[in-house]
C-alpha cells in the first residue's frame, strides 16, 4: 500500500481505551487491537505520533461533581494522558515497534520532555512517538494539543479516530435518525456551523495552513488503509 501522507498525528480518546464490560480503565484486547494498526501503518512507512486523552480515567464533571478547581482538574488531566500513554507504548512495543512516549510536563523518571526536534528526530527514524501531558497548560483540550503537535512536527495530517461514528454529521445521529454524513468540509465551515466533532479552537488553528483533518469510524480497521491511500471514507476537513 502507499500512503499519500508521510507523517500522521493519531488523535486517540481515553475512552477508546477502557474495559467497559469490567469498567476498567484500560482493556487489553483494546490496546492490543491499536498497537496493531500502529504496526500496520508503521510497517507501511508512515511516520507516526500519537495524541490521547483521558477519559477513561478522569473527566471534568467529576472534578465538578467534587468541586476541584478547573485547573488543577485539568492538570489531572494531563497525568491522565501520561498513564495512557505509557500503557499504548506498552502494547507497541509488544508487536516489536519502537515507540517513545514524551510529556509536556515533565515526569522524567517515566518518559522523556517534549522537545521539538528531539519528536521529530524519533519521527523520522521511524519510532513512534506518544505527546501526552497536553499542552502542558491548563484550559485546553487534548485536541488542542493533537493540532499544536501537528503543526509543531510539520504533520501532513491528523486522524480523528472515532470508535462509533462514521464521520461528521449534519446533526446529531445519536438524536436523529435521518442524520447526514458530510464527506467533506473546511475549517472554516466547521467553525461557522459549530459543528462538535473536535475542540473548535483546536480547528481555528488549523486555519490557513495544508494540514487535513481525517474523521473515520475504527470499527473498521480497513478504513486506516482507505484513508492512508487516499480513498473516500468519512469526512475530510481541509483549508
Amino acid at each position: 500500500m502507499h500512503s499519500i501522507y508521510k507523517r500522521i498525528i493519531i488523535k486517540l480518546s481515553g475512552e477508546a481505551l477502557a474495559d467497559s464490560k469490567n469498567s476498567q480503565i484500560l482493556d487489553k484486547e483494546k490496546l492490543s487491537g491499536i498497537a496493531n494498526v500502529i504496526k500496520m501503518i508503521h510497517d507501511v512507512g508512515v511516520q507516526v505520533g500519537i495524541v490521547v486523552g483521558a477519559g477513561n480515567i478522569w473527566r471534568g464533571r467529576i472534578a465538578d461533581s467534587i468541586g476541584i478547581e478547573r485547573s488543577t482538574a485539568d492538570y489531572m488531566g494531563m497525568l491522565g494522558t501520561i498513564m495512557n500513554g505509557l500503557a499504548i507504548q506498552s502494547a507497541i512495543e509488544e508487536k516489536g515497534v519502537r515507540c517513545r512516549v514524551m510529556s509536556a510536563i515533565n515526569v522524567p523518571q517515566v518518559c522523556e520532555p517534549y522537545i521539538r526536534l528531539k519528536a521529530i528526530s524519533h519521527l523520522e527514524k521511524g519510532i513512534v512517538t506518544i505527546f501526552v501531558g497536553g499542552t502542558g497548560n491548563p484550559y485546553f483540550t487534548t485536541d488542542s494539543n493533537a493540532t499544536l503537535k501537528a503543526l509543531d512536527i510539520n504533520a501532513d495530517a491528523i486522524l480523528m479516530a472515532k470508535n462509533s461514528v462514521d464521520g461528521v454529521y449534519d446533526s446529531d445521529p445519536r438524536v436523529n435518525p435521518n442524520a447526514k454524513l458530510i464527506e467533506s468540509l473546511t475549517f472554516h465551515e466547521v467553525i461557522e456551523r459549530k459543528l462538535g466533532i473536535m475542540d473548535l479552537t483546536a480547528v481555528a488553528m488549523l486555519e490557513g495552513t495544508n494540514i487535513v483533518i481525517r474523521v473515520f469510524n475504527t470499527a473498521d480497521t480497513n478504513n486506516f488503509y482507505k484513508v492512508l491511500s487516499g480513498e473516500k471514507v468519512g469526512t475530510i476537513i481541509t483549508k
